[in-house]
């Protein structure tokens, strides 16, 4: 493992993958707000050999070694966000898909995201808008964004995303409620998410853990 000093415009740590492959499938984990990329790149070592994994930093920063992909406001009892910083988010992680081509080696057909909280509405944003790019993506503990569905594609282009989806039954951050409305809305476009729920609170368990990995492979 080593850190990058990358051309692309966000920063991010690599775990080249340990199976030789001369075009590796790439996974890019993206961190919740207040967060940094060393918080999902944690789960690094023990995420599928076959995978370039990549963890990417938000580009808004809080504090010393607290960064986010917008603001959010949740002093009403319900997540307000910055609309326009979330969309620039999401142009950002494109354009940082498209800049990875450029220093690392993977294949651009097997690309998948895997968010935690408002990384997770990164991976639904991006995914869902841009579906050529993206083959699967997982989210935890998240929630789909209302103010992005108008720009998500036509069916005919989601039907090959590859979806899993978990979250806590107790969250007292992201309620429980917007997994199951994503889903809903997922089916809806006829997409075939796995959904995964937990006794848990607004956290990444080990048996949560152990679901992702099992769908990555």
């Amino acid at each position: 493992m080593s850190e990058k000093n990358p051309q692309p415009s966000l920063a991010y740590l690599v775990r080249k993958p340990t199976i030789n492959s001369p075009k590796p499938p790439l996974l890019i984990l993206l961190h919740g707000v207040g967060s940094n990329e060393k918080n999902m790149f944690a789960y690094a070592d023990i995420l599928p050999d076959k995978f370039l994994i990549v963890s990417a930093r938000g580009p808004l920063t809080f504090g010393p070694n607290r960064f986010a992909w917008f603001q959010v406001d949740f002093s009403s009892g319900k997540p307000v966000i910055n609309e326009q910083q979330a969309e620039q988010a999401r142009k950002d992680i494109i354009q940082f898909i498209d800049d990875l081509q450029k220093v690392e080696n993977f294949d651009e057909n097997e690309v998948y995201l895997m968010g935690f909280s408002q990384g997770g509405i990164m991976s639904y944003s991006v995914a869902l808008t841009e579906p050529k790019k993206i083959k699967g993506f997982a989210v935890m503990s998240s929630r789909l964004l209302p103010e992005v569905k108008p720009l998500i594609k036509e069916n005919s282009e989601l039907h090959n995303l590859k979806i899993f989806i978990s979250h806590g039954k107790q969250d007292d951050v992201l309620n429980y409620q917007y997994a199951l409305d994503a889903v809903k809305f997922l089916k809806e476009k006829g997409l075939k998410p796995e959904f995964h729920s937990y006794n848990e609170s607004h956290t990444i368990n080990q048996e949560m853990l152990n679901d992702v990995i099992e769908w990555l492979k």
